[in-house]
């Protein structure tokens, strides 16, 4: 066994030692924020869809590809997710600029828009609108915050990182794109009209 292969097992062990930590974290009770969607306000407590646990993604827009890759990546496992709580994306983007990004690239979330407001800057891990997600419990009429964790190259919520890292390809050496078609040396069809 390498150096490499013992790390990895022990980061396992870390990771399921990380889930007991969590799990034995007393609540924190937040307030009932406020959401745009394409049907019109909502709060945080309709987006548990009568469930009783809410896993909120955080993205932070249509304009950062690494959101993008976290939301592709979960997009993929949302039902299962969805078989033990509620599931909803959340981005500073208005509806309709949320909607397109969801058509554009298949996601099937739920979304609304926290507009930059006050519900990023006190539920994010991180200054303001940083990419992460956090699970809540709604309990008697209360809503409680269960755990939260930040986003970012290397973390244990997209395997993409780790797979690359089989390959000696580290966070310095690749930037996910949002489209990862090339142009073609030639175009058969002469090229005209195209959008890089």
């Amino acid at each position: 066994m390498t150096d490499a292969d013992r790390l990895e097992l022990e980061i396992m062990e870390k990771a399921l030692t990380l889930a007991g930590l969590r799990k034995a974290e007393p609540p924190v009770e937040v307030k009932d924020y406020a959401f745009a969607t394409p049907d019109g306000e909502t709060t945080l407590s309709r987006l548990f869809a009568g469930r009783d646990r809410l896993l909120v993604i955080h993205n932070m827009g249509e304009g950062c590809r690494y959101c993008t890759l976290w939301a592709d990546g979960i997009n993929g496992v949302l039902a299962h997710l969805e078989d033990a709580m509620a599931v909803a994306l959340v981005s500073k983007d208005p509806p309709d600029v949320q909607r397109r990004l969801a058509q554009d690239r298949g996601w099937r979330f739920r979304m609304a828009s926290h507009g930059g407001g006050p519900y990023m800057m006190e539920q994010s891990v991180g200054d303001g609108n940083y990419p992460g997600a956090v699970v809540y419990e709604r309990r008697d009429g209360r809503i409680f915050r269960r755990g939260r964790a930040a986003f970012g190259p290397g973390d244990l919520y997209n395997p993409v990182w780790h797979l690359l890292a089989l390959g000696g390809v580290g966070a310095e050496d690749w930037t996910p794109q949002f489209h990862y078609w090339r142009r073609p040396q030639k175009m058969d069809d002469g090229g005209q009209n195209m959008n890089d």
